[in-house]
């Protein structure tokens, strides 16, 4: 069996971004799994967070946000490259592990033990997972995923790689990106890491929205929620982690990225942190009162949309102000 890393679940020390103290358990799939492999392979994964700051509402959802290929390549030589499946996925994933590469892919929650009480033997959805270690003979797979690492093997395994076959012809191969690893983390001392940050911080501000997307939101919003009221539980789930969800996590881990700026030496961000955490505390209090005012066939009202309105506006008026010079 080849190895990236010598990682044990039972032993694994998940980073402080996923730690019982955060507002937003998760985020989404793709940067909590990014998050632990980063923090796995000794790099500090909220240097890169800057992305957080230009999120937008996309006329139907949030922004799905992710680390941008460049900031993972500057900040910390992840060179992230897409990989063509033409051949077993099994056989591409442990082709690419044996050259010391991790693999991202996309795979089924419903074979992924880590997902129990979830996803796991009940609901078939996508999520991706960065692989470290594979077996194809003795069926075995150690994996990142959401806000660990764990292992699979047996039956799962066989249905993860789809061993025996397509289910049908219409199956198509899932995305998979493979990850060249061309720096090493003694190379890049802390001063290194806030320049480079710096950099991807500038990068992200020149492309915030220039319309608050908060006001935005507060128009759709009339609308959804009056769709909302006639569709079932499943699709109100659906909705909240495209939007509120979303933004929450996305403006949490923000304030811990401007955190990490001042324990660094910049100075001057202490209200733009707070205005990004007052807007992450109070969309998940909203996203219940939410719920309720559906159940009840309430109206809910807008003031606290517009409140996070107004802090979103102050963030991006002190960020470009200070960095945008």
């Amino acid at each position: 069996m080849k190895s990236l890393l010598p990682l044990n679940p039972h032993a694994y020390q998940q980073h402080a971004i996923h730690g019982d103290d955060r507002i937003w358990a998760e985020t989404n799939c793709y940067v909590d799994v990014l998050i632990e492999l980063i923090h796995a392979f000794g790099y500090n994964p909220v240097a890169g967070l800057a992305f957080t700051l230009s999120i937008d509402f996309e006329s139907d959802q949030w922004t799905f946000f992710k680390y941008p290929p460049i900031d993972l390549l500057e900040l910390y030589g992840m060179d992230v490259q897409e990989l063509n499946p033409w051949r077993s996925l099994a056989i591409h994933v442990q082709t690419q592990v044996e050259a010391g590469r991790p693999v991202l892919v996309e795979l089924d929650s419903y074979y992924l033990p880590d997902t129990a009480g979830t996803a796991y033997k009940t609901d078939h959805v996508k999520s991706t997972v960065a692989v470290n270690e594979i077996d194809i003979e003795k069926k075995h797979m150690g994996y990142f995923h959401g806000q660990g690492y764990y292992h699979v093997g047996g039956e799962d395994f066989e249905q993860l790689f789809q061993l025996n076959g397509l289910v049908h012809e219409r199956m198509l191969p899932p995305y998979i990106e493979l990850i060249k690893l061309r720096e090493q983390p003694n190379s890049i001392n802390s001063q290194i890491l806030l320049r480079r940050s710096i950099i991807s911080l500038q990068r992200q501000l020149r492309i915030m929205p220039e319309q608050n997307p908060f006001d935005k939101f507060s128009e759709q919003f009339i609308v959804d929620v009056n769709w909302l009221r006639q569709e079932s539980i499943d699709s109100f789930h659906q909705y909240a982690f495209a939007t509120l969800r979303q933004f929450g996590a996305c403006f949490e881990l923000a304030a811990t990225y401007l955190q990490w700026l001042s324990d660094s030496g910049e100075t001057d961000l202490e209200e733009a942190m707070a205005g990004y955490l007052a807007i992450s505390n109070d969309v998940k209090t909203y996203q219940f009162k939410l719920a309720r005012s559906i159940a009840r066939n309430k109206i809910i009202g807008l003031d606290e949309l517009h409140s996070m309105a107004k802090h979103w506006q102050q963030c991006r008026d002190i960020l470009t102000a200070k960095y945008l010079k």
